[in-house]
């Protein structure tokens, strides 16, 4: 069951994702595109710390079967302030089955919103970044 987390507000949430998206923007303006995913993923630890964003990295993500959790090896990248899924890819372009598993994630690890992020791009604002809804975040105020 999704409870939000007391306060927070569908304004507070867009604010996350605008800092979320800017660090994305700060670890690709430092080093561009072309490297690992690896790489990206720690540039973007570190500038999620230096900009006092809370987050959770590979944590693995419960799957539950038919009433029974499942061993799986299921990560996700970041989990942000415990309510945005961060996806990172450094792919040629963002494809549906990128969506799938980011709505996938969402929906199993009970988060409102998440953010793909691609760092194979010219422009991280433009072309990199996507950010999904689920039916979680109609439960959230608006202000």
């Amino acid at each position: 069951m999704f409870i939000a987390k007391q306060g927070i507000t569908k304004k507070n949430l867009d604010e996350l994702t605008y800092n979320i998206i800017g660090a994305a923007i700060e670890v690709h303006k430092e080093i561009g595109p072309g490297l690992l995913e690896s790489v990206y993923h720690k540039c973007l630890a570190r500038e999620f710390s230096l900009k006092g964003i809370t987050y959770m990295s590979g944590r693995k993500n419960p799957l539950m079967y038919k009433e029974i959790k499942i061993e799986s090896d299921l990560r996700s990248d970041f989990i942000v302030e415990d309510l945005v899924v961060v996806e990172l890819k450094a792919v040629d372009c963002l494809a549906s089955i990128h969506d799938a598993q980011l709505l996938t994630y969402m929906r199993l690890l009970k988060k409102p919103k998440g953010i793909l992020i691609n760092f194979n791009c010219s422009n991280i604002f433009k072309e990199g970044q996507k950010t999904l809804v689920n039916e979680l975040y109609r439960l959230i105020p608006d202000a």
